[in-house]
């Protein structure tokens, strides 16, 4: 027997109430009926508007909570004109030339028509750390003047922001959303190869390539790019605008800056997760550490297959 079955069949079992009529009482009154009626419906607006009451807390404690996700400074001194300048500087005149011509001038100095593994692993650990010393010279010089290296500090932050917990969430989250998007991307332009060959190519130098490349590509890399687009860009658009629009506008700058059509939805999903987790940790550490470690997962897929 079911619930409700059972609910019925015991209703019925109870005795009827008995309707008792007396006829010395007299019916009651056309006052007192008005009276009933209006506490009657004093009581249903009294509901109404604690309900309505309680809604609009729910709704307040959902935005505020929202809101205090991020715990990004929103009183700093950011010029957003001269963080647009900034990064288009940088962008144009600093990561296209160094990160993507820079391969082809180290092979015109080496009078080298192809660089064999080792040297194109070492020559990308130079060029990036060089991206890196030279953007940070860059703020020196900028309207934007804050210590951005001390975005990487953990000690002041408060103790329920665990950059820890960030991390491996943000791992777990990074990996399910690109899983998608992978699966998203292949239904609409078609399956490719997972590996990179330029990629695969460097790796196939030795140990020393493999050494070199963990240097670059899980150290190097992610530490310039959380600097850059994390540490500076969204943290200066976070003090202009909601977090939550600096996180999309920063991964939008931050995938488009790799210039690759076909891997832009995911690597702006990775600007999100990276962007979220320094939101709430208040430390680049955490994306620091995202970004590692998927880059290792990358590398170790590409020694693997």
């Amino acid at each position: 027997m079911t619930a409700a079955t059972r609910g019925v069949h015991l209703s019925l079992q109870l005795p009827l109430p008995l309707l008792s009529v007396s006829l010395t009482r007299s019916p009651p009154s056309i006052r007192s009926s008005r009276k009933n009626q209006f506490l009657h419906s004093t009581s249903i607006t009294d509901t109404c508007s604690f309900k309505l009451c309680c809604t609009r807390n729910e709704e307040s404690s959902q935005n505020m909570s929202f809101k205090d996700f991020s715990i990004l400074k929103t009183d700093l001194e950011c010029d957003i004109g001269s963080t647009w300048s900034t990064m288009a500087f940088y962008i144009f005149s600093l990561h296209i030339p160094l990160s993507f011509g820079g391969l082809s001038v180290v092979a015109q100095l080496l009078q080298q028509t192809a660089l064999d593994p080792n040297t194109q692993v070492f020559s990308l650990l130079l060029i990036q750390t060089l991206e890196l010393v030279l953007f940070l010279s860059l703020l020196k010089f900028s309207d934007n003047r804050f210590n951005i290296l001390s975005s990487f500090k953990t000690r002041l932050l408060p103790e329920k922001r665990n950059w820890l917990l960030a991390s491996v969430l943000g791992v777990g989250f990074l990996l399910a959303l690109v899983f998608l998007t992978s699966l998203i991307a292949d239904k609409l332009v078609g399956p490719k190869d997972v590996n990179n060959p330029i990629l695969k190519e460097i790796l196939s130098g030795g140990s020393l390539s493999v050494t070199g490349s963990t240097l670059v590509y899980c150290l190097v890399t992610p530490f310039l790019e959380e600097t850059v687009y994390r540490g500076f860009l969204l943290t200066c658009l976070a003090s202009t605008m909601k977090w939550e629009q600096a996180v999309v506008v920063s991964s939008i700058v931050f995938s488009a800056s790799h210039l690759s059509v076909d891997s832009f939805l995911q690597l702006f999903v990775i600007g999100v997760v990276l962007g979220c987790s320094y939101c709430w940790s208040g430390t680049l550490v955490s994306p620091f550490v995202i970004h590692s470690l998927y880059n290792a997962l990358i590398l170790v897929i590409t020694l693997t297959s």
